[in-house]
This record gives C-alpha cells, sequence and structure tokens, in this order.
C-alpha cells in the first residue's frame, strides 16, 4: 500500500489542483490511484467540476470523494485561509473501497439515513464528509451503532461559511449537500482521536442525572462539588477553567485508572446555582464516572503528540503508509503559537504522507463508539503493512 500527497496555493482552480494531483501521482510511483480525497480551499469551490476534471485526468482514480473547506491540511502544512488545494492519493491493492452519498429524511422518530449504501453491509473502515447545515451527522453514528457496531468512523464537516454553499465531490459528481463517505475494507484503516484537553481535579461518580443535566456528584448538588473541586485546583489550572470548562465522562467503568483516552470530552454548557445542577453537551446516566478538563495550546499539544506517539509504537517498525487528519477550526493558529501545528506533529510522528481539512466538526471514535466532537484532531492512520 502506497500514499502521497500534493498540494499548492495557486489561484487558478485547475492549476492549482492540476499541480497538486501531478504531486500526488509522482509520489505513487507509477502506483494506481485506488482513491483521491480533493480538500478545496473556498476560493476554488465555484469551479468544482473543473477541479474534479483535473484530478481525473492526472490520477485516473478509480474512486474520488472530497469537500470544500475553509483551510486544508497537507503535506506538513496547513494553509488556513485562501486558495489552498489538496490532493491524497492511495493505492491499496486488494482493498474494496466504496463511495456513498447520504441524506436525512424527517419521519415520526426524528431524523433517518438515506442513501445510496445498506450501513449493515459497509467496509471495515468509514472516512465520511459531511455538510452541517443539510446532514445529521448524529443520526448516522447512531444508526451505525445499529447496524455497524465497532465500525471506525473518522471525518469531519464542511466548514461552509454559509448555509447553501457546501461542496462536496463523489466520483464525478459535484452534490450540494448531505454526506459523502468512503467504505473501506482491507486497507487497516486505525483511527487516532486526540481531544485536546487535560483532566484536573479528582474523579467523581454521579448519583443524580436526568438527560444531559447532573445534578449530583457524590451525593451532594453537582453546582456545589463542582465549586469545591475548583477550588481545589492549582492557579494556572484556575485560569483554564475559567476560560471554559468542561467536563470528561468515562466511557468505559470498571477500569484500575482512568487516561486521557479514556474520556469523552464534553463542554459544560451551564449551571444552575439555585438547583445546584450542570448541564453538558452530553446525555449521562447515574453511576457514570466524570472528571473536569480544560484545554489549551499546551495541553492540546500534549494530547495529540501522547496519541501520535502510542499510534506510532502500535504501528511497529512497518509504520504508516499514509494518513488523513480532520482538525478544528478553532485549532491552527487560533489555538498553537506555532504555524502549522497538527500537520507536523502527524508528520513528525508518522512519517507518513497526510492530508485533510479544518472542519467545523470532527467524527472519530473514544471508547470504540463513534462521537461528533469539537476543538479535537482525528486521524484515521493506513499502516503500511497491510
Amino acid at each position: 500500500m502506497r500514499a502521497a500527497v500534493g498540494i499548492s496555493e495557486s489561484f487558478d482552480p485547475v492549476e492549482a489542483f492540476s499541480e497538486a494531483a501531478e504531486a500526488a501521482r509522482r509520489g505513487l510511483g507509477g502506483a494506481s490511484c485506488d482513491l483521491a480525497l480533493v480538500f478545496a480551499g473556498a476560493p476554488h469551490l465555484g469551479h468544482a467540476k473543473w477541479i474534479l476534471s483535473a484530478v481525473h485526468e492526472a490520477l485516473a482514480p478509480a474512486h474520488v470523494a472530497g469537500c470544500g473547506a475553509g483551510g486544508v491540511v497537507g503535506a506538513g502544512r496547513e494553509i488556513e485561509e485562501g486558495p489552498g488545494a489538496v490532493v491524497w492519493a492511495l493505492s491499496a491493492p486488494g482493498a474494496r473501497i466504496s463511495t456513498h452519498h447520504f441524506q436525512v429524511a424527517r419521519s415520526e422518530r426524528g431524523f433517518e439515513v438515506v442513501g445510496s449504501a445498506d450501513l449493515a453491509e459497509l467496509g471495515d473502515a468509514l472516512v465520511l464528509l459531511a455538510d452541517p447545515y443539510t446532514f445529521a451527522t448524529e443520526a448516522l453514528l447512531r444508526a451505525l451503532a445499529d447496524a455497524r457496531p465497532g465500525l471506525p468512523v473518522v471525518g469531519g464537516l464542511t466548514s461552509a461559511a454559509r448555509a447553501g454553499s457546501a461542496v462536496l465531490l463523489r466520483d464525478g459528481d459535484v452534490l450540494p449537500g448531505g454526506a459523502v463517505a468512503c467504505s473501506i475494507s482491507g486497507a487497516g484503516l486505525v483511527p487516532c482521536v486526540s481531544q485536546g484537553a487535560a483532566p484536573v481535579g479528582p474523579e467523581m461518580t454521579i448519583t443524580g442525572a436526568e438527560g444531559n443535566v447532573i445534578t449530583e456528584l457524590a451525593s451532594r448538588p453537582a453546582v456545589e462539588r463542582i465549586r469545591d473541586a475548583l477550588a481545589e485546583l492549582g492557579p494556572r489550572e484556575q485560569e483554564l477553567a475559567a476560560q471554559g470548562l468542561m467536563l470528561g465522562i468515562v466511557i468505559h467503568e470498571n477500569q484500575p485508572e482512568y487516561e486521557r483516552g479514556d474520556f469523552l470530552v464534553r463542554p459544560i454548557i451551564g449551571f444552575d446555582p439555585a438547583a445546584g445542577t450542570v448541564a453538558i453537551g452530553e446525555p449521562v446516566r447515574v453511576g457514570q464516572t466524570v472528571r473536569l478538563h480544560v484545554r489549551d495550546g499546551a495541553s492540546a499539544d500534549e494530547d495529540l503528540r501522547q496519541a501520535l506517539r502510542a499510534q506510532a509504537e502500535a504501528l511497529g517498525p512497518a509504520g504508516a503508509a499514509g494518513a488523513l487528519l480532520f482538525t478544528c477550526n478553532g485549532r491552527g493558529s487560533h489555538m498553537f503559537d506555532m504555524p502549522d501545528h497538527d500537520a507536523l506533529a502527524v508528520e513528525d510522528a508518522l512519517g507518513a504522507p497526510a492530508a485533510g481539512f479544518f472542519c467545523a466538526g470532527e467524527m472519530g471514535p473514544v471508547g470504540g463508539r463513534n462521537f461528533l466532537h469539537g476543538f479535537t484532531a482525528t486521524i484515521g492512520v493506513f499502516p503500511a503493512g497491510e
């Protein structure tokens, strides 16, 4: 298996994607292109058909998927705005790859997914690119959890500027909404999720809850327990908590101790001091273990590098053939002091051609379940040994 990536900042869309696709073709070294993923900066989105033609002419890919984005990532670089063009190519002999277009329809039970695939028949992994204005991503994740439990999903919400401005690419088609996906079998795609937050304070057990509202922690009003936990933090942790406090929920209980990857991190979205309750961005239940989390550039850097080190060690001597990176549009220069942070971290750890884009939400599994995240870097790694 072999991957390659090309990147261009040319203002002319045909020239940009011809350059990027040609660089990817050279990187494959004569191998056929089984899948091309295409990521286009906002200035190029009005020329999507031309973009597809340029990619097909240079690479003759068997399958294509892609989207428009506010910023693109490739070859150790992050182009956060402007006319970025990235083409990532995969040659995977023996792998089974299919592309799909999903949409949602309202029913009495809420949103239901309709599309070009039987969810139960999808491959070993799914790469998903979804328009947040026209597609209910969490409805698809729930449907997949029922139809294909354990199927890893990596991807992101397209960072279109406004409703109606999405561009999704599937093979030879330009689609105005919904979601496009690549189902892949026989390529060994491995997910890696960095939520970019650091746990602080003590672990606490939920002893009262309803929906996404926690009424009690450790048999005391939730607000009181969190106030006490904050008072025990050091000055730096209290400063970070004041900027935005989050709660990590343990996904798999009954372990001797819990580390970063064991928590699903969600923002605290409201306090009710009179009732003593706390609302978070995820349903909860009595008996779950939670811990406060904070986030800044330093903790996000540490979390990403720790996750990538673990991934690199798991790959062994063969290493990675390529990787896909879906990073939040709140990261980049908004979070880090150095340019190209996430792209360089992936390149340093894996040493493989990587590409992706800045997302308005990122998909990836935590504890074996797929979630829609924020401020996260989600990576799909293709092992070289497959």
